[in-house]
Parts: structure tokens; C-alpha cells; sequence
């Protein structure tokens, strides 16, 4: 393991980051059972009548309530383990909402998303045991410096320069056709927000320490750009799903937003300074395991897998298909075998005849 692994602040980071995705996942089954539960307690006409008969059923107040626990979660482990680890694992919820669906909605998980879950538990022990090991920053004080880094200013001022350009000028000529557009905005903008998260979670153990944290006007000024980063992102990543197939828009905003948030991470907090070969590799091969799974998750859902998209040696029925080519090889001997007969008739018809002129 990095040399992260050696803190205790890490192991905590990493519990809260896996309880997330868990609170997470399983928040959205909680909410569409409970949706499902009301559709059938109160029928379809009555949904309809002002489109808030679900806030009287109890297990959507409990998916609310274990997103709120996840969020929370999520929030908290920034302050301990470092983003290039914490935004990864995010994806997990991705994989505990897609097997408790099967278990608890019977909503059926093929092959493709069963690999894809697999491939998304090996790539998260992967990175977790090559975690980067940020570069330390316990209070509001070293984090002003690290935001006041020439390179941190760099990647901000590109970041927003290539947003607005996204928003102003691409998104009216492309954003109706190509996913790219939206999805880059969440993304850009995103790992900018993890930034003021990560700064906000230090501020929040000061605080809780019993340090004067309010009277810093950086906490503050953290919170304002935390929440315009948080409202641009949901507004274009729901113009995104509004436009893109869900199956599309997924995978990719996981995988921008990702590689954005490990960007700004390994600038802003040298997260890949000290790191080894071995563990820089180890990090980058997880994180594309993980790719690799949410796409086979997302991409294919829909796809049925069947027995027929198999080679011919593993498909179940082979046994048929060698019985079907031994009648066919019957069927073409038959086809052969009237030759010779109609020779024989053939032949007494003529001794037949010979007889008759005698």
C-alpha cells in the first residue's frame, strides 16, 4: 500500500467513503420502493394531484433520509483520505443500488452487469491499496497557501475559461448533439467543488477542535463557491440527461468527473509527488478497472444476454445442434439413396418389357 495506508485519518476516510457509497445505493432502491409501494396503494390517477403523494409514504423519507447519511459521508471523508481515492469509490453506489435492484426489485441483472460489478470491486481494492499520499494540510492556514499556488491558479483559470466557452459558445451549436458538451461542464466545475469540499471538511474539524474557524473568511468564501459550483453542476448534468440516455451520460460524467477531480487533487495537493512508480500505476490500472465496470454496467442493461450470443462449443443446447447435423446427414443420405432403387426399377421395367415382346 501507499504511503497512506500508514495513517489512521486514512482508514477512516476510506470506512466513510464505503459507507457512502453503501447509504448511497441503497437510497435509490428505498425511494422507488416506496414510489412503487404508493403506485400501488393509491393507483396511477391519484399520482398526478399535484405530484406529492409520495412525501406520505415512509420508505421514500428513508431513501431521503440514507442519501442525506451518504452525502454526509461522502462530505466528511474528504477530510481524510485524499480526493484521488474518496471520488473513485463513489462509483460503488453505482454497484450496491445495481444488486440490491436484482434482489429487492426484481429487476433483472445480466452477465454483462454481473462482470461489471466484479470489475468494479477488484479496481476499488486496486486503488485502495496504491492510495497516493497527499501532501499534508490540517488547517484553513496551509490550504490558503496551497490555493495561492501558481499551478492550482492555472488549472482554475483554464477550468473556467473552458466553461464558459462550453456553456456560451459550444453548448448552442453541439449541446443538443454531442454528450461530451454538458458532461464537460459537471466535470470541470465539479472538481473544482471537491476542492471547497476538501477545504470546508478541514474548516469543520477546526471547528469541532474549538478553533475561532467562523471569524476566517475563507471558510466562508469556500461555502459561497462550493455552492455555485454545486448548482451549475446539477444544471447541466440534468440538461444532460434531459437531452442523452441515462446509459450514456453516466459512465462518461464518472469518468470526466474523475479524471477532472484527480487532476485538480494530485495540483492542488501534490497527491502524486511522492508516489512510486509501482503505485502511480496501480492507481491509474484501478481506476480504468472501475471505467471498465460502470460502462459494462450502464452501457449494456438493457441488452439481454442470452444463450445464443455464445459460441457454439458453450451454448447448452449443443447437443442438439449435433443431433440436428446428424439428421441433416441422414436427411442428405436419403437424398442419396433413391439412385440406386430407381436403377432397379429401372432395370425390371426393361426385363418387364423384353418379357412382354416374347
Amino acid at each position: 500500500m501507499g504511503d497512506a495506508g500508514g495513517r489512521p485519518g486514512f482508514y477512516v476516510g476510506l470506512g466513510l467513503a464505503l459507507a457512502s457509497s453503501a447509504f448511497i445505493g441503497g437510497s435509490f432502491i428505498l425511494k422507488k420502493k416506496g414510489l412503487l409501494r404508493l403506485f400501488l396503494l393509491l393507483y396511477l390517477p391519484y399520482l398526478g394531484q399535484g405530484g406529492h403523494a409520495y412525501l406520505r409514504e415512509w420508505l421514500w423519507w428513508a431513501g431521503l433520509l440514507c442519501m442525506g447519511v451518504g452525502e454526509a459521508a461522502n462530505f466528511a471523508a474528504y477530510a481524510f483520505a485524499p480526493a484521488t481515492l474518496v471520488t473513485p469509490l463513489g462509483a460503488l453506489s453505482v454497484l450496491v443500488s445495481a444488486v440490491l435492484s436484482s434482489t429487492f426489485l426484481n429487476e433483472q441483472l445480466n452477465v454483462h452487469g454481473k462482470i461489471g460489478c466484479i470489475l468494479s470491486i477488484l479496481g476499488s481494492t486496486v486503488m485502495v491499496i496504491h492510495a497516493p499520499q497527499e501532501e499534508e494540510v490540517s488547517s484553513l492556514e496551509s490550504m490558503a497557501e496551497k490555493l495561492k499556488d501558481p499551478g492550482f491558479i492555472v488549472f482554475a483559470v483554464c477550468v473556467l475559461v473552458s466553461s464558459l466557452l462550453l456553456i456560451f459558445v459550444a453548448g448552442p451549436r453541439y449541446g443538443q448533439s454531442n454528450v461530451l458538451v454538458y458532461v464537460l461542464v459537471c466535470s470541470a466545475i465539479g472538481s473544482l467543488s471537491v476542492s471547497c469540499v476538501k477545504g470546508l471538511g478541514i474548516a469543520l474539524k477546526e471547528l469541532f477542535s474549538g478553533k475561532p474557524v467562523l471569524k476566517e473568511p475563507l471558510g466562508w468564501v469556500l461555502l459561497v463557491c462550493l455552492v455555485i459550483c454545486i448548482s451549475v453542476q446539477i444544471n447541466y448534468l440534468n440538461k444532460a440527461l434531459d437531452i442523452f440516455n441515462t446509459s450514456v451520460v453516466t459512465p462518461v460524467y464518472y469518468v470526466l468527473f474523475t479524471t477532472a477531480v484527480m487532476m485538480c487533487s494530485a495540483i492542488l495537493f501534490k497527491e502524486w509527488q511522492h508516489m512510486v512508480l509501482d503505485n502511480i500505476i496501480g492507481t491509474i490500472s484501478g481506476f480504468l478497472t472501475i471505467v471498465s465496470g460502470i460502462f459494462l454496467l450502464h452501457a449494456f442493461r438493457d441488452v439481454p444476454f442470452t444463450p445464443d450470443f455464445l459460441p457454439l462449443f458453450l451454448q447448452q443446447g449443443r447437443a442438439d445442434l449435433h443431433a440436428s447435423w446428424r439428421s441433416a446427414d441422414r436427411h442428405q443420405s436419403c437424398q442419396h439413396q433413391p439412385l440406386l432403387p430407381s436403377e432397379d426399377k429401372g432395370s425390371q421395367s426393361a426385363e418387364e418389357e423384353e418379357e412382354e415382346e416374347g
